[in-house]
């Protein structure tokens, strides 16, 4: 593919949110809830250079967590309510906030390390 038809940043983030082929936004990316497909059904990209790591849930953790956290002690000071009431707000909220997100931001991330090449790095080697 020439660097031409190679889509814009914002293009590759969309295709990642929708969870799409990073390459022609056709395909789907997923066969599982979290399981990629070999290739992509559409134009035939293979998906063995995708490594998005932990990425993901970190960045899902971090989000979630500012959100749970800062709710929970804004009822936790505005109302006081007993432990029981925490445990029905925030674990329902906990779930929500992890597992919905969870599938675009690995896609997403995906979708970017299409779009810029991404690579393992590798040493230069210097004459001594």
């Amino acid at each position: 593919m020439s660097d031409l038809n190679l889509p814009t940043v914002i293009e590759s983030a969309i295709r990642g949110i929708a969870c799409k082929c990073p390459r022609c936004g056709k395909g789907k990316l997923y066969s599982g809830f979290l399981t990629l497909r070999p290739r992509c059904e559409s134009c035939g990209l293979d998906y063995a250079f995708i490594d998005a790591g932990d990425g993901p849930a970190v960045f899902i953790i971090m989000i979630a967590g500012a959100i749970v956290v800062g709710c929970a002690l804004i009822v936790e000071i505005k109302y006081q309510p007993p432990f029981w009431v925490h445990a029905a707000l925030w674990l329902p909220l906990i779930l929500a906030t992890t597992l919905l997100p969870l599938r675009a931001m690995k896609s997403l991330l995906i979708a970017l390390q299409f779009h810029h090449k991404a690579a393992e790095g590798r040493l230069i080697d210097r004459e001594p």
